[in-house]
């Protein structure tokens, strides 16, 4: 096992200011390996942990494109989206969704300090075998990172819920209107926008670093490759009526709102939203390891079967205190499950269920309810019983293995 730790390109924030940042040919890993785990958190220029009633940490992803030889580097600050270009091409997941939605092999937000990600034996997430890469092109590695700096603003869950008012935005970052009911989400807090602080409070700036610690091993025989797959509690897929009964097209919205159980803000701890969407798989495979991704009021996800029982569940872990890791009303880690190998096969046109569950007492903006998998197309041949037989030939002793 090989380990290491690298560092993005530095992200200056000020207080209320927000960075959403995208640092292509990022440090890597080279060579044919296979990932056994990705994690990272917010690091200070000192290289201490930052803790998220400072910066929230929205989300970082860690996303695979392929670049032509030769190319001129991406400007850190344009999307994915240019990745379209003939130049460079998408090397994103086995996911449903399509426009490269949800395309990441990694990420998380503020959960990543206390979220297991490790890729159980004899499997690993394979990369930089020289078979798949298209002609003229060389594998690199882009990360997108979103964190929102909270100190002195006038109301932190309103800030990292990316409320519009607190950002007294009304346009995207295309400078596109926003429509009348569109109270928060991504399109309110993007590069460069200001949440309202509090009067007289004096914005400090600061540098940020995603540092993000990568294990690995060389790729060989012994390894066995797995996929990964995203699910989007927001996918609009509905299934075709036409005799195929088959429908690719899979829009998925990423980010909802969630309204308050009570419009007069009486509310108890029963008020529940609960939004469930099915889907049917399109490919087989084994479940190895799966965990879901939720906002703060976050209270757990879950994939079924179409009969109702659980494969895999995922709930949220809130800090309770002030240091780093632990914080106060924070989701500060989300389990994860580890399914015994053979025994968790999704079949091909399988419809599998995810349901997403936030507490609705107060209104929640620019919530998301994803759920990602890890599915190995083989499973390890069993061992042979170790049944050891003493033998006698020719004044020889052997020790057959039968």
């Amino acid at each position: 096992m090989k380990t290491a730790d690298f560092l993005t390109p530095k992200i200056v924030l000020g207080s209320g200011s927000v960075a959403n940042r995208y640092f292509y040919n990022v440090d890597f890993p080279r060579g044919h390996i296979a990932l056994k785990s990705l994690n990272a958190e917010l690091v200070d220029g000192g290289g201490n942990p930052v803790p998220l009633y400072e910066t929230y940490l929205h989300h970082w992803v860690v996303i695979k494109y392929y670049a032509r030889i030769g190319a001129g580097e991406i400007s850190e600050l344009v999307d994915n989206l240019s990745l379209n270009s003939s130049d460079y091409i998408s090397g994103r997941n086995d996911g449903i969704c399509q426009d490269d939605v949800n395309g990441q092999f990694f990420g998380s937000g503020s959960e990543t300090r206390k979220t297991e990600t490790r890729v159980p034996d004899p499997y690993g997430i394979e990369f930089g075998n020289p078979a798949d890469l298209p002609s003229g092109f060389e594998e690199k590695w882009l990360i997108n990172v979103h964190a929102i700096d909270t100190r002195g603003v006038v109301d932190k869950l309103g800030c990292t819920e990316c409320r519009c008012d607190l950002y007294n935005v009304t346009k995207d970052e295309h400078g596109r209107p926003l429509s009348a009911d569109y109270n928060g989400g991504f399109s309110c807090c993007y590069e460069g926008t200001q949440c309202r602080l509090k009067q007289g409070y004096e914005s400090i700036k600061r540098n940020v670093y995603l540092k993000y610690t990568v294990k690995w091993v060389d790729m060989d025989t012994s390894i066995l490759p797995v996929r990964i797959y995203i699910f989007d509690i927001t996918d609009l897929w509905k299934r075709t009526s036409d005799s195929t009964g088959i429908n690719f097209e899979h829009d998925c919205k990423v980010e909802y709102e969630i309204e308050p159980c009570n419009a007069t803000g009486w509310a108890h701890e029963g008020c529940i939203d609960t939004k469930r969407v099915s889907l049917d798989m399109p490919f087989s495979g084994y479940l190895l390891y799966g965990y879901g991704h939720q906002h703060a009021g976050g209270t757990g996800s879950a994939l079924y079967r179409e009969d109702g029982r659980v494969m895999c569940s995922s709930k949220p872990i809130y800090g309770k205190g002030e240091e780093v890791g632990n914080e106060a009303g924070y989701i500060v880690g989300i389990s994860s499950c580890y399914p015994k190998p053979g025994t968790m096969k999704i079949s091909k046109g399988e419809t599998l269920i995810l349901e997403s569950n936030y507490s609705n007492i107060r209104r929640h903006t620019g919530v998301m309810g994803l759920f990602s998998i890890f599915v190995a197309d083989q499973l390890p041949k069993p061992m042979p019983d170790l049944d050891i037989v003493a033998q006698k030939q020719e004044g020889v002793s052997f020790l057959s293995m039968v």
